[in-house]
Parts: C-alpha cells; structure tokens; sequence
C-alpha cells in the first residue's frame, strides 16, 4: 500500500491535502461510516463534479444499507450510483474459504476501475482505514492488485480518529456500527447461497427492531449464533424478547438458536483460523504476514 507524507499535523487537514492530489475520485461507497467519510472528505477537497459514490449491489448486502445509501449520498452531497457485481457466478466464492473476502472484492475493483477510466476520474478509493492494516483481510490484496487508493490508512487515520472527525463535520452516521457483508456471517468452508444470506439478514433485522443496535447471526449449518453487546445479553432471554426471537427464528428456517456468551466481537468467524480470541485483540501483524500464515483449502494437503 502506498503512504503519504502529511502535509499537516492535522490529519483532516492532511486527507483534503492527498485527496486533491488525487485530483479527481469514485470512491467505493458502501454506506458505512469510512467510506462515508471519504466521500465527504472528497467532495470538500475537490467539489462535488470530482467525486463519484458507486455501490455494489448483491445478495451479499443488506437490505438496510441498500435502503438507506442513496440517502446518506444526498446528505453528503456527491453523486451516486448503484452497480451490480457479480461475485455469485465466482465458484471461488461461494465455496466460501478463508480468503472469500478476496473474490468479492476483486469483483468489486474489477467493475470500479473500468468505470472510473470511462468516467474521466483519475483514482478509485475507499474507506479503509490505519485499524484494517491490523486485522486479517484478504480484501487488501485484491486493492493493491487493483491499484485501489485508501488515504485513511496511508495517512495512519484510525477508526476512532474518522469518527471524531465525522462527528465534528456533522455526518449523520458518524457512530453507526459497522455492517459488513451479510456473506462474512457464514462459517468458512460452508458455502455461501442466496438464501441462507436472506435467512441471515432478516434474523438480524428482528434483533434490531428489538433494540438490539449492534448484533449478528452467524450461520452454522442451520444454527444461529447470536452475537449481541455484552451488556445486553441478559436481554435476550427476558420474555417477551426471547419467544420473540424464537419464533421468528424459526420461521426463517433456523433448526437451531443459540447466545455467545463472549457477546458481539466483529470478525468473530477470523477466530476459528487465527484461534481463540483473535477478533476480541486484534493481532498487530501486517495482513500480508497473517494472510501468508493461513492456509486456504487448495494449499492443505489431503491429510489436513
């Protein structure tokens, strides 16, 4: 990944500075809270006819954001669109190894960065920030393969240091949870299929519109694992949440509903190959190092 020397002590001040180097951008725009960020971040550096929001629009993202993105691109005032991407026809993919996250993005990059040349923009960027240099994310390689710029993480701009700086620019999701790709519930090796993410974002629906803000359901061979703030896991068994849940977990086709106790970690699903606890601390190797210590199925020999 490429890194920028600030131009100022004040790390805001520093991404305006790298984003008009850029000189003109479409930046991936899932809806969350970085990518939001740098799309506002680009339209104050470089005005509203030098940025472009595209995104991705599959069985993969929740209904929610798809709902709500278009909205967010109005209130930040640059241009979007919606594009269809494709990583369900990718074999690779719905076999769902440790390094799933790879296809998809390389799908997404893939699409961006044809459309920003026919566009007449000079970059595509996204919302990657300093803290993702630190987890396991195979999703960086296929950015560094696509050319995919992330001045958040070339500038060392943390997680908490974006949502400071979105609170104090007034974006209105500045503290909204992170919501990754409904495919990243799904326990690696089982494949990925439409409905089982339909199944999926609906249970985590039913947790939200029961006040549940922060929570997912990870998916194990037709078992739910629900995962919720600590403090609120008491919550889920009181009555009347609790047959609540039940109820319509069932109807969704879930056999069976269970609690982590451990309560919400994201990127729990990273702890079954970097081992216990990985996504409660995450590691501070490089995803360079981590990806290279983990094995995908085509690399184990038969008796692994």
């Amino acid at each position: 990944m490429m890194s920028i020397a600030p131009a100022s002590t004040d790390k805001h001040a520093a991404l305006l500075d790298a984003l008009r180097e850029l000189g003109s951008v479409v930046v991936a725009f899932s809806g969350g809270v970085d990518s939001a960020f740098v799309a506002q971040a680009a339209v104050e550096a470089l005005g509203a006819d030098k940025a472009l929001a595209v995104t991705a629009r599959s069985p993969s993202v929740p209904e929610r954001e798809i709902a709500s993105v278009a909205k967010l691109a109005e209130e930040i005032g640059v241009a979007h669109e919606f594009i269809n991407t494709a990583e369900f026809e990718d074999a690779n993919y719905l076999a769902n190894p440790n390094n799933r996250c790879y296809f998809c993005k390389t799908e997404l990059y893939s699409k961006l960065a044809p459309l920003a040349a026919e566009r007449g923009f000079a970059h595509v960027i996204s919302g990657i920030n300093s803290d993702d240099l630190g987890d396991y994310r195979p999703g960086l390689k296929a950015a560094d393969e696509q050319g995919i710029r992330a001045p958040l993480a070339e500038l060392g701009i943390s997680k908490a240091e974006l949502r400071e700086m979105a609170a104090s620019r007034g974006l209105s999701i500045h503290d909204k949870p992170a919501s990754p790709c409904l495919s990243s519930r799904v326990q690696y090796g089982e494949a990925i299929t439409p409905e089982k993410l339909r199944m999926i974002d609906a249970a985590e629906n039913t947790l939200r519109d029961l006040g549940f803000r922060e929570c997912r359901v990870r998916w194990h061979d037709g078992l739910a694992r629900i995962e919720v703030t600590a403090a609120l896991l008491p919550q889920l068994v009181r009555e009347p949440v609790r047959s609540q849940i039940e109820s319509r977990f069932r109807a969704l086709g879930f056999r069976y509903i269970t609690i982590d106790i451990s309560g919400f970690r994201s990127g729990s699903m990273n702890d079954a190959i970097l081992g216990p606890g990985f996504a409660a601390a995450k590691s501070d190797a490089a995803p360079a190092k981590l990806s290279a210590e983990i094995k995908t199925p085509e690399d184990k020999s038969p008796d692994e």
